[in-house]
């Protein structure tokens, strides 16, 4: 998987009557300057750095998250394509994260914010698979003793 995710193909559709190198090189400029081009224009989403969020003109606002959360955070805001920036301040122990968004994006940060707690709380009365695993032998352990214990009906009773 790794090396499909570092390893990028380009499809080039070159006519000519003659392909030599002159004319390979040139179509590799032609590519090479119109990406260049569109990538400058490419709006990106998700985590940037404070200077960049405050730089764009809207308000900021912010939330604080603990460094626990501050990947699910992440997660969360990527799939509302959410712009933020993360700043730790360090001078509380533990350290917190402060969130930094656009005043705009309110709404659509209070919705992710809600899935994003509301996954925490999932995450957090969910029991482990080991914690199962032990009830579930400590169980076996105590229907094989009743079942020893356990004599079988040997003539009548009045």
């Amino acid at each position: 998987m790794q090396e499909e995710v570092t390893q990028k193909t380009v499809a080039l559709m070159i006519k000519s009557a003659r392909l030599d190198a002159n004319v390979l090189r040139a179509a590799m400029k032609m590519y090479l300057e119109h990406h260049r081009k569109t990538a400058g224009k490419k709006k990106t989403h998700g985590k940037t750095t404070v200077k960049n969020l405050v730089g764009k003109g809207a308000g900021v606002s912010t939330i604080e998250v603990t460094e626990s959360n501050i990947k699910d955070f992440e997660r969360t805001a990527r799939k509302y394509n959410i712009d933020f920036a993360i700043k730790k301040d360090k001078s509380t122990e533990p350290p917190k994260y402060l969130v930094f968004f656009h005043g705009k994006d309110a709404d659509v940060i209070s919705q992710a914010f809600k899935e994003f707690v509301y996954g925490n709380e999932k995450k957090k009365n969910r029991v482990s698979i080991r914690k199962r695993l032990m009830r579930a032998k400590e169980q076996a352990v105590q229907s094989k003793d009743r079942e020893r214990n356990r004599e079988p009906d040997r003539g009548q009773s009045l």
